[in-house]
């Protein structure tokens, strides 16, 4: 499929209306001819011939097709701009249903300012194709023919002179078409760029401020501007080339009257009447020369547009829904990874990784940066497919699962956090809009939330900042951890949802998830061994790949890479077990007390500087 035969199952939807405006459009424009006819009927027998008696006939005549054909006229393009709207409203719909369905990989390759301008600038250049280019395309279309046959009713040779200009005329459209289809294409390339450039920068403003980068930012803004305006009048130096020929065969053709028609008139082929009507047909042929390269430039800019649209559209995700999706109205929480490798871009993420999770288990993933502990979860969700083995829940091969029924029954607190311009309540109610208030307080409870939204002037009535500003990183993440166990899922995942927070705040969070965990099944990714310590499974992960695997105290005692990362964050004990009652515990998180060069294998860890304490 083609971006223009994808465009036209959109405009067949208002078919009707288009049909019915241009019908109109049709009559109103060939009506055009009674005018000029109807003024040379008065020169020669008003005028000239002493009939006055028709006179009022004839302006009766004249003022009744006025009106008649701007009533109709209005009608026809309030018929052409509703059918632009409905054009506009469908595909701006249907591209963001796509938009929707499309995977991480799609928009890890895409910036999020390049698709916003194919909702924005790219979808009014499609409704101002429908509304003014088509339309417009066509009534002159229909002037044109109307006026030429209409002259060669009057006189064939005179008919054949203005003919002349039109292959002329065509040569030059064709020129012109191949010339500015490219220019196009760079402009809407460039405004992307800028756009993209820009939503970019204002949602990184405050780190923009926090580094004095505003000069820097402001030169590298007045380049991607310099970039879009060059692109503009790149393409307005090809139609300001053109537009002047066309003004010139339109004056042409003004000429040709003048000159031939006046020789026709003199030597009697034609009456003066005739000479008037020809000239109030003139202005049919003038303006669509006139148009041509204006309705041109609109319509290639149309054409870079709707190749964009179609562009991102068209893009078919990795993950799809399976031919038979399995659909379970109750998942129970059994995780099994069954050697799964992933790779990505060609580089391996993780290597076959093996573990299993029965229904009210917890487990906890601890590693350093890029050891792979959120991929594991992103496989689970099916964010991404594995590239070996198999992520199985209850049994069943996600991939063989329906992705909304999946994710449905897992609640994942992301280690991004990202809250919506919402009420505190609608953030959290995120999951469920219809669930009751007391829903909503309960699992801000559970976050520990309730307090510090309780001391907000509004409550849960208190608006978000975009992305939460306003709002500190751990109130971000309890809102977010609210959210996520608001859904009352089989399988939580709290990907780093406690780093933020205090260890005391962290130890009532886990505290509250213990008291709700019963048959729920529950995933901790995390740098401190605060936030796992406590979980029925603990796997270290280190390059893709699970090094170590067991409970905290099977680890310590091990004295591998969990236990010198635990010695390191909670001081050097001489029994581990008896430091977990040591009332420090937490204090020391992310502390800076080791030597890296006489311990290496803890080197890869967040958190640690080296030095010697």
């Amino acid at each position: 499929m083609t971006s223009l035969s994808w465009f036209n199952g959109f405009l067949k939807k208002q078919r009707g209306k288009m049909t019915v405006g241009l019908i109109i459009i049709t009559v109103v424009s060939a009506m055009a001819v009674i005018n000029p006819k109807v003024s040379g009927y008065v020169v020669d027998n008003v005028i000239v011939g002493g009939q006055y008696q028709l006179l009022p006939v004839c302006m009766a005549v004249l003022l009744g097709v006025c009106i008649f054909r701007e009533s109709f006229q209005y009608f026809a393009l309030l018929l052409i701009e509703r059918a632009s709207q409905g054009v506009l409203f469908d595909m701006r719909d249907a591209v963001y249903r796509k938009l929707l369905r499309e995977d991480f990989a799609f928009y890890n390759k895409n910036r999020t300012g390049d698709l916003m301008s194919r909702q924005t600038g790219d979808m009014d250049a499609v409704r101002h194709f429908v509304a003014f280019v088509i339309m417009n395309i066509f009534r002159n279309t229909i002037w044109l023919v109307s006026a030429v046959i209409m002259i060669f009713f009057v006189n064939v040779k005179l008919a054949l002179m203005f003919v002349a200009v039109l292959p002329i005329s065509a040569f030059f459209v064709y020129r012109q078409m191949k010339a500015v289809g490219p220019a196009f294409s760079v402009v809407r390339q460039c405004f992307s760029s800028l756009n993209a450039y820009v939503q970019e920068n204002i949602a990184a403003n405050r780190v923009v401020k926090a580094f004095a980068k505003e000069a820097f930012e402001l030169n590298r803004f007045e380049k991607e501007n310099e970039a879009f305006r060059k692109s503009e009048i790149n393409a307005s130096k090809i139609w300001q080339k053109y537009v002047p020929i066309f003004e010139f065969l339109g004056t042409v053709v003004n000429v040709i009257l003048m000159i031939y028609g006046g020789w026709l008139t003199i030597h009697r082929e034609m009456t003066i009447g005739n000479f008037v009507t020809v000239n109030g047909y003139l202005w049919m042929l003038t303006n669509p020369l006139r148009m041509l390269g204006w309705l041109i430039n609109d319509a290639m800019r149309f054409k870079a547009s709707i190749d964009k649209i179609y562009k991102t559209y068209e893009v078919e995700p990795d993950i799809k829904l399976p031919a038979s999706p399995v659909i379970k109205s109750q998942i129970d929480g059994n995780v099994e990874f069954d050697h799964v490798s992933y790779k990505a871009d060609g580089e391996e993420i993780l290597h076959d990784v093996s573990f299993t999770v029965q229904k009210g288990h917890s487990v906890g993933i601890i590693g350093g940066t890029g050891s792979g502990k959120t991929t594991v979860m992103n496989l689970l969700c099916r964010f991404y497919d594995v590239s070996a083995g198999a992520v199985l829940v209850d049994g069943t091969d996600v991939r063989q699962m329906d992705m909304r029924n999946l994710r449905a029954n897992i609640g994942m607190a992301m280690q991004d956090v990202f809250l919506f311009s919402d009420t505190i309540e609608g953030n959290i109610a995120y999951g469920d809009p219809t669930c009751p208030f007391e829903k909503v307080e309960q699992a801000a409870k559970l976050a520990d939330a309730d307090g510090f939204i309780r001391k907000m002037s509004e409550g849960y009535d208190t608006m978000v900042g975009e992305r939460g500003v306003g709002l500190s990183g751990g109130q971000k993440q309890r809102i977010s951890l609210a959210r996520a166990l608001l859904k009352d899922p089989p399988i939580i995942i709290l990907d780093d949802t406690t780093s933020a927070v205090d260890m005391e705040t962290e130890t009532q969070i886990q505290g509250a998830l213990k008291s709700i965990s019963g048959n729920r099944t529950l995933f901790v990714i995390a740098y401190r061994i605060s936030s796992v310590k406590d979980c029925d499974q603990i796997l270290v992960m280190q390059d893709g790949r699970i090094i170590e695997r067991g409970t905290h105290d099977e680890l310590v005692k091990a004295g591998g890479y969990y236990a010198s990362v635990f010695h390191h964050q909670y001081g050097e004990f001489e029994q581990a077990q008896e430091s977990e009652n040591d009332p420090r515990i937490g204090s020391f998180d992310g502390y800076e007390g080791f030597d890296r060069g006489n311990t290496p294998s803890v080197g890869s860890f967040d958190g640690f500087d080296g030095r010697q304490n």
